[in-house]
């Protein structure tokens, strides 16, 4: 049987669709390429941004006190302000991995020193955005920190 070129271009075309197709579907039924929101309630997210650049500016005013996040050998290590009384710290440090929505998870500060430690336990190696939303005499304050964890 002699196939002539447009039959040859049909076929190839719809060669090229079935293999499009093929990867298409394997990525939407596989579970090891998850294609989750970044964030869930995104709009409502996006409605507390000025509150979020407010407790921003509060945290950069404090200017000689820094919060400071540290990668130590334990895990990863939060030092508040040191001229804060310790006890008047509330607040949650929030951990977020971008390429895994399953390892987020969240630590109320409750401090008994001013330092407060993530154990590496809690944590896997890569990266790892660290937002820590924290309270100090009814003065909001926000910290946020990029981290590359190393196991």
């Amino acid at each position: 049987m002699k196939i002539n070129w447009g039959t040859g271009i049909v076929i190839a075309f719809a060669l090229f669709m079935g293999f499009i197709l093929f990867f298409i579907i394997k990525v939407q039924t596989n579970n090891k390429y998850d294609n989750e929101f970044v964030v869930n309630e995104y709009y409502k997210k996006e409605l507390l941004a000025q509150q979020d650049l407010d407790k921003e500016q509060n945290a950069y005013d404090l200017k000689k006190d820094q919060v400071l996040i540290n990668l130590v050998p334990e895990g990863i290590a939060i030092d508040f302000p040191k001229d804060f009384d310790y006890k008047n710290i509330k607040g949650k440090v929030s951990l977020y991995r971008p390429s895994n929505q399953k390892l987020d998870f969240e630590v109320p500060i409750s401090l008994s020193s001013a330092h407060l430690l993530i154990p590496k336990s809690n944590l896997v190696g890569g990266r790892w955005d660290i937002s820590i939303d924290w309270n100090y005499q009814g003065k909001n304050y926000l910290n946020k920190q990029e981290v590359y964890f190393h196991q």
